[in-house]
């Protein structure tokens, strides 16, 4: 059956969506009530060696004000810690805590979890077709910047 052109970037999102969703069903239940998903995106900004609101905000795509709001809600939460930067007393440098490494660990367990689910579903051949074709499409190797997507959706 062919398909009209406007139905796959909402399947694409529909599946993004329902992946997503999921995720923080599933964290919910695992003692991470609080998190949504812009917070993941957040995380994943500040990285393992944590990083600055400016540096945040950049990869984010957000003002460095957006970038601090949601920091500042993580750190409330226990997520991150704040502190000022050793290299730029004006900066300040935000880590992620053990909760929120605790919280992305059980993300990624959850995602391989879910992805077992596909493949029980379409069969391993066809969702690793789906992701190399996929990863063509958006050009992975090349990095279409998907960390950012928090600013591209504003």
């Amino acid at each position: 059956m062919d398909r009209f052109g406007f139905e796959l970037p909402l399947l694409l999102a529909g599946a993004f969506r329902q992946l997503i969703d999921e995720l923080h069903r599933r964290l919910a239940e695992q003692g991470h009530p609080d998190l949504r998903p812009a917070y993941g995106f957040a995380l994943q900004a500040i990285g393992p060696d944590g990083a600055t609101m400016s540096e945040i905000g950049r990869r984010l795509g957000v003002s460095k004000q957006a970038a601090t709001k949601t920091v500042g809600k993580l750190a409330e939460l226990g997520y991150v810690d704040r502190a000022p930067d050793s290299a730029d007393a004006r900066a300040v440098h935000v880590t992620i805590t053990p909760r929120g490494r605790d919280s992305l660990r059980r993300s990624a367990e959850i995602f391989e979890s879910l992805r077992r689910e596909w493949v029980r579903e379409l069969g391993a051949d066809r969702v690793r077709a789906l992701e190399d074709d996929l990863a063509t499409m958006t050009d992975l190797a090349g990095g279409v910047p998907l960390h950012d997507l928090p600013g591209w959706l504003r």
